[in-house]
């Protein structure tokens, strides 16, 4: 019996390929090989939402030898992603096989091991509707928010642009943050930190706390003065305490969480980080093995690990660690999120016997710094928490109260591998020098701090996605397009690793605010999650969501197209405090694609432009010069010796994509053009006038007589060292034909005409 496993990519087929033997044929689809057409809506709304689909341009001769591989195939198994959009692709390449849906049947797998893999093949089930009418519906209610609002936003901000449910929150979430941080206020504070020595000579650092009622802050100088005035020269020790505290490991990675990681340690970006992560889990190489999986489907949200990954990452933790180690019983971790899909594990190595110095060297440097995040956090997760000795001395100084903290890792556990020193204060090492009730210590410093307070971060990719996580906003495989489609529409740009709103997003969020409030609204969308995953479970039909979303959308559609569209929204011209050296006029702030930048607002007559080094909203503009094109000297052109065969003007040398050619210099008036040519200084062979040289679309130079097409004759370059045996003229051969000519007018010739 031969039979016909159907997956993705080719990489995750040639490593498939080496699991199984004889009778087994492995193809990859490359994708989705169905999807709605670009140059329509694609969505017949008038009956049931239906989707059209169509073929995808170029998969063509790609369908025609699945659909042959399928007819001569026993039985076929549709081995996709386990995930809503492999489920889609295993429901897409069943419709054009064009073989009896019987024989035909799905396998899914977590990781790409040989075990797991010919696991699978033993429990094939039929396709799930209810994943493929989620992921339908996903693609219907973003085709339809898209086509419908793109074109109001061409005809109201500006052409090419783009929305979508999950993009347009994204932008907000990120407009918003600029707003907060344009609109902070910094509040001032102070710090009173005094350094204290013990009798027994030993150092420590404490910092004001308040009174012995309780907590104060410093807001002004003149809080600090009345502080430090009711100071007395000695301070005391009024308590001590100490305490052990156990710090869990974190859980395993999911999506959201190793892009978050990778971006904070590696400073990758998304994509990069899931095409990394894609390579690792679809097979590769280690050089001493065949292909095979590193880790486990990287697309998931949850939390669950198997109980054999359990015992296998036991015995990493033993053999490296020691007893000590390994908690009493595997951790466990919960889910904070109840709209978790737990079809999947969390991310881990498929063998966690594999160690990073195992795989340096036999993998690339980037998936090597992915492998070992990935390696280091799940076995991390598996051991024992580490301990903490913590001691609070409560400090007085007259009715100053300062506090002095220490922190010392009595046990690191999970931490000998895995370093979260920035997730807590507790990681923080700093020891303080042995402290009793009744203690008097000494002064050597009492230092104020003036501070302010600080606007909040802008986002980075980590971080959105944090945010869009806890918002309950996107699945782990629409979180690195989501970002990436705003970058590339330009609603966002990269500052360092900040994201940071451009004009056009401001614009478009505020757009899209008034009139679509429904669509950017953050529990709107978190709720479609919920309702998705309903559709997937199978409690609602696509219809039960499509229907009032799309009777809700139709109507703040044809609001805003009647009132939005009159009104043409604007971008703001922003003038800066700066004068045009060459013309006189107040400089604008625009943006680029290097940041922002003064011009001039007579462009193009005028194209002063100055780079600005810090935003001229928050600090005077400081400015420097854009780097200008250097002025060359304009070459001489070169004038044809053949008049314009239109109007009989002058002709002059131009460059173009298939090389040089002569244009009439009336142009566009005239668009008289004659190919390449100019005198060679020799003579047709064949009837005396001048020989041309003359170019090819192939940019190849050749001879031809100036007569044409009266004359025929034509030749490539001379040959190299010859020359005619009668007078020395150079030789010239005509095309098509062994024949050597004099390029004079001696008439000596020799080959196949003489």
């Amino acid at each position: 019996m031969t039979t016909l496993v159907i997956v993705e990519s080719p990489s995750k087929a040639n490593t498939i390929k080496s699991f199984l033997g004889k009778g087994y044929k492995v193809k990859a689809s490359k994708g989705h090989v169905r999807d709605l057409p670009k140059s329509s809506l694609g969505i017949d709304v008038e009956n049931g939402f239906k989707p059209q689909y169509i073929n995808i341009r170029g998969k063509g001769d790609l369908i025609k030898e699945l659909r042959k591989d399928a007819k001569s195939a026993d039985r076929i198994l549709l081995a996709a992603d386990p995930d809503r959009e492999g489920e889609a692709i295993s429901w897409h390449l069943m419709q054009i096989l064009g073989t009896e849906p019987e024989k035909i049947r799905r396998i899914t797998f977590n990781e790409i091991t040989k075990g797991t893999v010919r696991e699978a093949i033993k429990h094939p089930r039929d396709i799930n509707m209810h994943i493929v009418d989620a992921q339908q519906t996903r693609r219907i209610l973003d085709r339809l928010v898209g086509y419908k609002l793109s074109p109001f936003l061409w005809k109201s901000v500006k052409s090419g642009l783009s929305a979508g449910r999950v993009q347009s929150v994204a932008t907000r979430i990120i407009v918003e943050r600029e707003e907060e941080i344009k609109a902070f206020v910094p509040e001032e504070y102070w710090l009173l930190t005094a350094v204290l020595v013990t009798e027994s000579g030993g150092e420590l650092t404490a910092r004001y706390y308040g009174v012995p009622s309780g907590k104060r802050d410093l807001k002004t100088e003149a809080d600090v003065k009345r502080v430090m005035d009711g100071m007395e020269k000695d301070f005391r020790v009024e308590s001590v305490k100490k305490s052990v505290k156990h710090v869990r490991p974190q859980p395993p990675f999911v999506t959201s969480t190793l892009l978050q990681e990778a971006n904070r340690r590696l400073n990758f970006q998304a994509t990069k980080t899931m095409q990394i992560a894609q390579e690792l889990y679809e097979g590769l190489s280690l050089g001493d093995r065949s292909a095979h999986g590193l880790i486990t489907y990287m697309r998931t949200d949850s939390l669950r690990i198997s109980d054999e990954a359990k015992e296998a990452a036991k015995a990493v933790i033993l053999d490296k660690f020691g007893k000590d180690f390994c908690p009493d019983k595997p951790n466990e971790f919960h889910q904070k999120n109840k709209n978790v899909q737990d079809a999947h594990e969390a991310i881990r190595p498929s063998d966690p016997a594999l160690t990073p110095s195992d795989v340096r060297g036999k993998v690339s440097p980037d998936q090597f710094k992915i492998y070992k995040l990935i390696w280091d956090r799940f076995i991390a997760s598996q051991m024992a928490p580490a301990t903490v000795d913590t001691v609070t001395a409560e400090i007085r100084s007259g009715k100053a109260v300062f506090h002095a903290n220490g922190n010392t890792i009595r046990f690191r556990g999970y931490k000998a591998i895995y370093d979260d020193a920035d997730a807590s204060e507790t990681d923080r090492e700093e020891t303080l020098p042995p402290l009793e009730e009744g203690d008097v210590l000494q002064a050597r410093s009492v230092t104020p701090a003036q501070k302010f307070t600080q606007p909040p971060q802008r986002y980075t990719e980590g971080s959105l996605i944090k945010a869009l996580e806890e918002m309950g906003i996107g699945r782990p495989s629409t979180l690195p397009p989501t970002i990436a489609t705003i970058l590339a529409r330009e609603y966002v740009r990269r500052e360092g690793k900040s994201l940071v709103p451009t004009e056009l997003g401001c614009l478009t969020n505020e757009l899209m605010t008034k009139a679509f409030p429904h669509i950017v609204d953050y529990n709107f969308t978190a709720e479609m999650e919920e309702d998705l995953d309903a559709v997937e479970n199978g409690e609602k039909a696509p219809a039960d969501i499509l229907d009032p979303f799309y009777a809700d959308f139709e109507k703040q559609l044809e609001t805003a197209e009647a009132t939005v569209e009159r009104e043409k929204i604007v971008p703001p011209r922003k003038e800066l405090d700066m004068i045009c050296e060459k013309c006189g006029a107040r400089m604008i702030e625009r943006m680029g694609k290097y940041g922002r930048f003064a011009a001039c607002p007579n462009y193009p007559k005028c194209r002063n432009a100055k780079k600005l080094e810090q935003d001229p909203a928050s600090a005077p503009a400081a400015v420097k010069p854009l780097p200008q094109k250097e002025e060359t000297e304009q070459k001489e052109e070169v004038v044809g010796t053949e008049p314009c065969p239109v109007c009989g003007g002058e002709m002059v040398l131009r460059k173009g994509p298939f090389g040089n050619f002569f244009a009439c210099r009336n142009y566009p008036s005239c668009k008289g053009t004659r190919p390449y040519a100019r005198d060679s200084g020799l003579t047709c062979p064949l009837c005396g006038k001048k020989l041309m040289i003359r170019q090819t679309k192939k940019k190849k130079n050749y001879y031809g007589c100036e007569s044409y097409p009266a004359c025929q004759f034509s030749s490539w370059d001379p040959p190299a060292g010859k020359s005619c045996p009668s007078c020395g003229a150079p030789l010239l051969v005509k095309k098509g034909k062994e024949t050597l000519y004099c390029s004079k007018k001696c008439g000596w010739k020799e080959g196949g005409d003489s």
